[in-house]
């Protein structure tokens, strides 16, 4: 099991935060946690081609959560040439429709998929990739989920719990990942909320949403539906959480120092291990190793 931080960055224009995505690997399966604009850029510059994605997973559909959604899945189709399954997409409501208008028939990429499934040049090179006329369009396997919904794939599986985040606007899921090896539990986008932490209890990673400094927010609606660093160190701890990953980063506090001091604040609560997110960091599932002195 494999946890990379794609983009932990939040919709704010940034070359060195991307918009959120996240990937794990586990057993013969790539399972993408959303796919915000520049998400998919870090998931090639991890050596991950959009052909080895085998499931995504949107905690709620902000264009920041899921803006490279047509990259991957295009990009994934075009290059694997029907030699592959299509992509399985899970995500809540209205994930069915925005596939549908992405996708389907008069939908934004239709003159594109008309195009490359008809065109001599476009089929000759679907051939040639190890296609098999007549070249069909894509046909994600979407499944909308709802709290509580759990989907299960030979070794893994994913529950469903709501997160607080822009409702009744947007529907907001979190997801928690078990595997043999341990867990994994992504908030999406979440302010406080206990079905967050009945979902990350006892889990050995957490990413969760870090947004602003406590205490300097600006209205109670924005302190729902977006976390705190305190209140995510109280989370963390609650939860038990082995190891807590700190992402949707505002340029708020990500400079030097002001990072250190959220660390230091949130341990002061919280006495597991704590990682300031990066693009394209690794988290060890069983947290950091201390390496020898040379």
């Amino acid at each position: 099991m494999r946890i990379r931080l794609l983009g932990t960055g939040t919709p704010t224009p940034s070359l060195r935060r991307m918009s959120s995505g996240y990937v794990v690997e586990t057993g013969d399966d790539v399972v993408v946690f959303d796919h915000g604009f520049g998400a998919h850029h870090r998931l090639l510059e991890l050596g991950i081609p959009a052909t080895r994605v085998t499931h995504l997973f949107f905690t709620h559909l902000h264009y920041d959560h899921c803006g490279d959604y047509g990259r991957l899945l295009l990009t994934r189709w075009d290059q694997g040439a029907n030699r592959i399954p299509d992509l399985k997409v899970y995500g809540p409501p209205p994930i069915a429709e925005i596939t549908e208008r992405l996708f389907g028939k008069d939908g934004v990429y239709d003159a594109d998929l008309i195009a490359r499934t008809s065109h001599g040049s476009s089929l000759d090179l679907f051939v040639a990739r190890g296609g098999t006329l007549p070249r069909p369009r894509p046909a994600p396997q979407v499944q909308v989920l709802h709290p509580g919904d759990v989907v299960r794939e030979g070794g893994w599986s994913v529950e469903a719990t709501t997160a607080h985040h822009f409702q009744p606007y947007l529907n907001a899921h979190g997801y928690r990942l078990e595997t043999a090896e341990g867990s994994f539990v992504y908030s999406g986008d979440s302010g406080p909320a206990e079905s967050m932490l009945k979902l990350a209890q006892g889990c050995d990673v957490l990413v969760h949403m870090c947004h602003y400094l406590t205490g300097t927010q600006y209205s109670e609606a924005f302190s729902h539906s977006c976390m705190g660093h305190m209140e995510l160190a109280e989370l963390a701890h609650a939860a038990g959480v082995k190891n807590l990953v700190l992402t949707h980063i505002t340029e708020q506090f990500d400079f030097p120092g002001l990072r250190e001091r959220v660390v230091s604040e949130m341990s002061r609560v919280y006495g597991g291990n704590i990682f300031f997110g990066e693009d394209k960091m690794e988290i060890p599932l069983k947290g950091p190793v201390r390496d020898r002195l040379l």
